[in-house]
């Protein structure tokens, strides 16, 4: 499937996980889409100040692959700085957040897959 990017499904979520401000979602493929056990494939961008709040994940697991842009990210206590080309893999119960600590959007990709 070839999808071109100005059919992915666009969202805004406020606050999410009780972060702070907006948070936009590209959906590059729903979860109906795909045939595997993956519940989110998308791009993220979130502006200066903003993050998503700090969350678990149980019987999944998250990445985060960094874009553009700077990053404070806090995996289950271990809290570093993030720029582009950086990861961080969240998951079996562990939680984790991530806040835009730069002058510029943060961009970044997530995966969310579930363990069974």
């Amino acid at each position: 499937m070839i999808r071109s990017g100005k059919d992915m499904v666009q969202e805004v979520r406020e606050r999410m996980q009780d972060g702070k401000g907006q948070v936009e979602m590209t959906h590059i493929f729903t979860q109906d889409e795909l045939g595997s056990k993956i519940r989110l494939c998308a791009r993220i961008s979130i502006p200066p100040g903003g993050s998503i709040g700090y969350h678990p994940h149980l019987g999944e697991e998250e990445i985060y692959y960094i874009l553009r842009g700077e990053a404070i990210v806090n995996d289950n206590g271990d809290v570093c700085k993030l720029g582009p080309g950086d990861a961080v893999l969240t998951g079996g119960g562990a939680s984790h957040s991530i806040e835009n600590s730069g002058k510029e959007n943060l961009e970044f990709i997530a995966v969310i897959s579930l363990f069974s």
